[in-house]
């Protein structure tokens, strides 16, 4: 299977991993530790990169949907997200998930977008 470690040394990849996310938020941290610990237990070594988001300038220009965003090589985690009708957000984000809504994401859905880039 891609990405799982074989026991070794953890794999490295090609992969763009960035956190968005507001200052100030309060899913900001739980979010890059729950990407930390996926990659960990996926046997992946990539760097997280934090981007803050600091204007609506900035968050229109980055077509920010919210904070926490979590982007796998400049790809939303989430296929379908989308910033309001403006198409960008400077608030908090929620992720959908069988039925539920959480300020941070799912293991699952964090696992699912690695493997998708992979």
């Amino acid at each position: 299977m891609p990405g799982v470690g074989t026991g070794g040394e953890p794999a490295r990849y090609a992969l763009k991993l960035e956190v968005l996310y507001i200052e100030g938020c309060p899913n900001h941290r739980p979010t890059v530790e729950r990407v930390v610990s996926v990659l960990d237990e996926m046997g992946i070594r990539e760097a997280v990169h934090e981007i803050p988001v600091a204007t609506i300038d900035q968050a229109r220009t980055l077509v920010f949907p919210g904070s926490p965003t979590i982007r796998i090589n400049d790809e939303d985690i989430e296929k379908d997200a989308q910033g309001g009708v403006s198409g960008f957000s400077y608030s908090c984000r929620t992720y959908a998930e069988q039925g539920k809504l959480s300020g941070v994401p799912s293991q699952e859905l964090i696992r699912r977008a690695i493997y998708e880039a992979l």
